[in-house]
């Protein structure tokens, strides 16, 4: 009876040892699973802690790059900007000296034949003043007729003297005699030759008297 007691003991004892020996192993398991769990997430946390400053700097270069390209494009809109005006005022320009050029492109052969008008005028008054010629004022009235209308439609005309107020840009004075009147000072009292305008520009000055 005392042996079969003693067996008994020695079993429980055995058996506790068993247990307190599995319990022992699946806490040191468990402990080491927590380990490893701790160490993954410091390992995590590392991992983060070193890839922000590369991030950082990532996000620097596309904030320097950004800005760089910014620059290029303001730089380049304003040459093209400043080019597109300059070809503008260019393009204006050329247009007003085309036109300018051909509103005085016959201006030297029409100065040419001013001579000639002068002559057929001086030959037309001539003429009048010999009543026997009445036919041939006739045909050099209708010469300086068509003449002068020709001469009108390429934008001459003549520039008004006599009783007009003595004007530089337009008349040049010849000589100066003692008005008559008060109200002739300063004004032209006779033509020695006929200025004419083309195009609004002084083609050839009007030679007059003035009155002082």
């Amino acid at each position: 009876m005392v042996k079969h007691d003693k067996e008994k003991e020695e079993k429980s004892a055995e058996k506790e040892n068993i247990n307190t020996a599995e319990t022992s192993q699946e806490n040191n398991f468990t402990d080491k699973n927590v380990n490893d769990e701790n160490e993954g997430d410091e390992s995590e946390e590392k991992e983060k802690e070193q890839d922000t400053p590369e991030q950082e700097t990532i996000l620097d270069e596309k904030d320097i790059m950004i800005k760089s390209l910014q620059e290029k494009h303001d730089e380049l809109n304003d040459r093209y900007l400043r080019l597109f005006s300059e070809f503008d005022n260019y393009r204006k320009r050329t247009i007003k000296e085309k036109q300018e050029l051909t509103k005085t492109a016959s201006a030297d052969v029409i100065e040419a034949i001013l001579p000639v008008v002068d002559d057929l005028e001086r030959a037309y008054k001539s003429a009048i003043e010999n009543p026997e010629t009445e036919t041939l004022t006739q045909g050099l009235n209708l010469i300086q007729t068509k003449i002068k209308t020709t001469l009108k439609h390429k934008g001459l005309e003549e520039i008004p003297s006599i009783g007009e107020i003595f004007n530089t840009d337009f008349h040049e004075a010849i000589t100066h005699i003692p008005a008559n009147d008060k109200k002739d000072k300063g004004k032209v009292v006779d033509e020695v030759q006929k200025g004419y305008l083309l195009n609004g520009k002084v083609l050839r000055f009007a030679k007059v008297v003035v009155a002082n």
